[in-house]
C-alpha cells in the first residue's frame, strides 16, 4: 500500500487539527498515513527522520510565525541534511501547509521554504490543484473552499483561541483534499516505478 507521511509542528494546536484533516484525505485517497509530529526544536529527531524514509510522499506543516516556518520546523528541516546526504527523500512526492492567525501573514513564504526544502532533496512537488472561491473575500464563510486562496499549497487563517472552534470547517476541508491529491498522485506515482521497473528487466 502507498505510504504517504504527515510531517508537522504545532505550537498550539491549529496546525494539528489541520494535520488530522490531511491524514483523513489520504485515508480517503486510498493510502496509510504515517503522522510524524514535531514537538521541540531541541528533540533528537532520528525518529522522524526514520518514519519519513520509508514513505511515497511527504507533507510538510508549519505553523506561520514572523512570517515563516516555526523555529521547531526549522530544526526539523536542518536535520532532515542527514537524510539529503543519503537521498533518502530523492524522487518522493510532497506538499505542503500552513496557518496563521492573519489572513495573509506572509503564509506564501513559509509554503515556499517548505518547496525550497523539499527541491533541496530532489523531491517532486503537489500543488493544491483547487481554484480560488469563486465569491469575493466578503462573502467567504466559514464553510469556503481555499477561502485564503493558496495555490502552491494549503493555507489556512484561525483565530487566536481553541483550535477545535477556531480551525474553520471549509479549511479543514480544504486540507483533506490536499492529503487525498497527495495520496492519489503517490499511487499513480508508484505505479508508474514499478511499470518502468519492470520496463527495465525486461
Amino acid at each position: 500500500m502507498t505510504r504517504v507521511a504527515v510531517v508537522y509542528h504545532s505550537g498550539y494546536g491549529h496546525t494539528e487539527v489541520l494535520a488530522q484533516s490531511a491524514a483523513q484525505g489520504v485515508r480517503d485517497g486510498g493510502a496509510e498515513v504515517v503522522l510524524a509530529k514535531i514537538d521541540n526544536a531541541g528533540q533528537d529527531f532520528s525518529d522522524l527522520l526514520t518514519a519519513t524514509t520509508d514513505v511515497d510522499a511527504i507533507i510538510f506543516g508549519s505553523p506561520t510565525y514572523m512570517g515563516d516556518v516555526s523555529a521547531a520546523f526549522k530544526a526539523f528541516a536542518e536535520a532532515s541534511s542527514k537524510v539529503l546526504a543519503v537521498g533518502g527523500w530523492k524522487d518522493k512526492l510532497a506538499a505542503g501547509f500552513t496557518v496563521s492567525a492573519s489572513f495573509a501573514g506572509d503564509k506564501h513564504r513559509t509554503i515556499d521554504s517548505l518547496q525550497t526544502l523539499a527541491a533541496q532533496h530532489g523531491m517532486v512537488w503537489v500543488s493544491l490543484g483547487l481554484a480560488p472561491p469563486a465569491v469575493g473575500a466578503a462573502d467567504r464563510g466559514p464553510a469556503t473552499i481555499n477561502r485564503v486562496a493558496g495555490f502552491a499549497g494549503a493555507m489556512a487563517q484561525a483565530d487566536n483561541g481553541p483550535p477545535d472552534t477556531t480551525v474553520v470547517e471549509g479549511d479543514r476541508e480544504t486540507l483533506r483534499l490536499l492529503g487525498e491529491r497527495v495520496a492519489l498522485a503517490a499511487g499513480r506515482w508508484a505505479r508508474g516505478a514499478v511499470t518502468e521497473s519492470v520496463r527495465a528487466a525486461a
